[in-house]
């Protein structure tokens, strides 16, 4: 969703905005929750498909952005080329005091609370991009 929301935003400048996961076992299409609070609130996704964090997506200017501290840790961990500087929780970068709650496993009505907080947030991640390009 964190993607999606960015990818609605108006960024001055353009970038390569991408969706990874920690652990994909194997490809799968979003989560049917999460597919619909977007599609509630006009976003709509087409032919997605779940892929893995792998070194290779890591270079220098790239800026990997979690949702909580557990998955920073986890990424700086698992990938050689990862550096602290450049893998920021979410939540953290703009300056919110709690880390998105995961919903996976959870109600619709939990995904929809992660889609209102996210939105949020983004706004301000795409404030602060702006501001600094």
């Amino acid at each position: 969703m964190a993607a999606e929301l960015l990818k609605e935003c108006t960024i001055k400048q353009p970038i390569d905005i991408q969706a990874r996961g920690i652990v994909v076992l194997f490809p799968e299409p979003l989560n049917q929750k999460a597919e619909a609070v977007l599609i509630s609130n006009g976003i709509t996704l087409e032919n997605y498909m779940s892929s893995q964090l792998e070194e290779e997506d890591f270079a220098q200017d790239t800026l990997v952005i979690v949702m909580g501290k557990s998955d920073k840790q986890k990424i700086l961990d698992m990938f050689a080329n990862a550096v602290p500087e450049n893998v920021q929780v979410l939540t953290e970068l703009v300056g919110d005091e709690l880390e998105i709650m995961d919903p996976y496993g959870g109600t619709l009505q939990s995904y929809g609370i992660c889609y209102e907080t996210l939105s949020k947030s983004i706004k301000k991640l795409a404030t602060m991009l702006n501001q600094s390009l």
